[in-house]
């Protein structure tokens, strides 16, 4: 269980590491001898995990690339950010007309850190650039964990750590669903805990500051590194952080996103408060946080990764807001192993780990002074076990790099036909692939601005097949006139006949 006050480190000093008992040979327990001193860190290699933050790198980024050269993006997301980054880029409000024509993101979700990506969109403006921007930000997070790992514990365990969170279920899913801006607090979160277990407690106050911009529920996760400083002894900076990561918390969720949304609220309360069209009152979500079998299979697999040695350090305590709102949600989607939602968790709970396990090396009951020997390479063993049931699997299979087959190819031709600049409406198959240079549309989604091109994928999975696509057409648009432009495969391309509208909704004149 968590024990603030029990790993023998209480007297050590600001910016010490924590005294160990001695080993056989007189230095301290573990493989490495210890300092304590503010200069570990560069006494611990940094190149052996730069080597291994460059291959997951490389793994992540050849995942995302290919499966985003098949035309398998898994939603309308990576569209999405990519609609918000060249919107940055171009200096320009975050519209992104995928949510619907003239939609400002802020008003959705609250993530003005995705702005940094736009120098890197300068040089590369593609969705492509957004997928390497993760795996590169994922990566950093694992030299970040396994660096810190090896201060602590010294040894091979650096690196133990760092293929175990390199391969967590968290992070593979998050690979798979494309870009979110949680990639940010992805190292964020490894320089918190980094900088709560070396005892560098102003390092964690200011890297805890910037996740307020990464998504807004965050602001509840910085106010439990507040907890945490206070409960450590810096009960002033913990007290005034705390006291920041609620108000903007309050403030995100009740001020910031209501004045950017045109409905004036912050529409994901009805993720907790309602279940389709019923009502849910708050005490009846609460009761219902352990009511699936889903939600308890990813407790024990999010504890279970770190061989449940997490659950021995107080770290595990900044989960508990993201698990909060996922397990009051009334979405499904939240719930499980899949998607991204867990890769924020991921090296909270790595760390964790290297924090169990120092808590219990020394410890008066044997049994679990014996299991923290072994814990980091179960932990290993448990992610390359798992693997073989998770998206990097795929990069053994011949399929995954075969990009010429015929629905890809189809696909690019389908692209082919629509001109650069055009206002297309689209399904998520071509979505990602168009907003580079076009502006796009999900389908059904904007009503009334009569795009210059409706392009859709009949296999995309529609609850009704449709079997005139050029009816189809206008019936999402009755206020303009379609004809067939283009057809291969399962791709069907129509352009508009009538004239152009003089007024787009969410589109302004010059």
């Amino acid at each position: 269980m968590l024990e603030l006050n029990k790993s023998g480190t209480d007297r050590s000093g600001p910016g010490r590491l924590p005294a160990q008992g001695p080993g056989p040979d007189g230095r301290p327990a573990g493989d490495a001898p210890r300092t304590g001193d503010g200069d570990a860190a560069e006494r611990v290699p940094l190149r052996p995990y730069l080597v291994a933050g460059a291959i997951l790198c490389a793994l992540y980024f050849l995942y995302a690339y290919f499966q985003y050269s098949r035309f398998g993006s898994p939603s309308w997301d990576l569209g999405i950010f990519e609609q918000e980054v060249r919107a940055y880029a171009g200096f320009n409000a975050p519209v992104v007309d995928i949510k619907g024509p003239g939609y400002l993101i802020l008003g959705d979700h609250f993530s003005p850190i995705v702005a940094l990506l736009a120098p890197l969109y300068w040089l590369w403006p593609s969705a492509e650039s957004l997928l390497f921007a993760q795996a590169a930000l994922f990566a950093l997070g694992a030299v970040i964990v396994g660096r810190t790992t090896q201060q602590l514990l010294g040894g091979r365990s650096g690196l133990c750590v760092t293929v175990a969170y390199g391969l967590s279920w968290g992070i593979q899913e998050a690979v798979k669903a494309d870009f979110h801006e949680i990639a940010f607090a992805v190292p964020l979160l490894a320089l918190v805990c980094r900088a709560l277990l070396l005892k560098r407690y102003t390092a964690a106050l200011l890297w805890s500051l910037p996740l307020v911009l990464v998504k807004e529920d965050l602001g509840a996760t910085v106010a439990v590194v507040g907890f945490l400083l206070f409960v450590y002894g810096r009960r002033l900076q913990g007290a005034l952080l705390a006291a920041f990561g609620v108000a903007a918390f309050v403030v995100t969720l009740m001020v910031l996103i209501p004045a950017a949304s045109s409905a004036g609220t912050y529409d994901y309360w009805q993720k907790i408060d309602k279940n389709g069209e019923q009502d849910v009152s708050m005490l009846d979500s609460v009761l219902g946080v352990l009511n699936s079998s889903v939600k308890i299979e990813m407790m024990v697999f999010l504890i279970g990764i770190t061989a449940f040695m997490a659950l021995r350090s107080p770290l595990t305590l900044l989960i508990v807001p993201t698990l909060g709102w996922r397990l009051l949600s009334q979405d499904s989607n939240h719930w499980g192993m899949v998607w991204h939602y867990s890769a924020i968790l991921m090296p909270v709970l790595f760390l964790a780990l290297a924090d169990g396990v120092r808590r219990s090396r020394d410890s008066h009951r044997p049994w679990l002074a014996s299991y923290a020997k072994v814990a980091v390479p179960v932990a290993a063993a448990i992610a390359v076990a798992m693997t073989q049931h998770l998206p990097l699997r795929d990069l053994l299979r011949p399929e995954t790099y075969r990009t010429g087959d015929a629905r890809s190819q189809a696909a690019r031709a389908a692209l082919d036909a629509i001109p650069a600049g055009a206002r297309v409406e689209t399904d998520i198959t071509l979505m990602a692939h168009l907003t580079s240079d076009r502006t796009v549309y999900w389908v059904g989604g904007a009503p009334g601005t009569a795009p210059d091109i409706v392009a859709i994928n009949l296999d995309f999975g529609w609850s009704r097949p449709i079997q005139d696509p050029v009816a189809y057409a206008q019936q999402l648009h009755p206020e303009a006139s379609y004809r067939l432009k283009h057809r291969g495969g399962s791709f069907v391309v129509m352009e508009r006949t009538s004239p152009e509208p003089a007024e787009i909704p969410g589109v302004r004149g010059d």
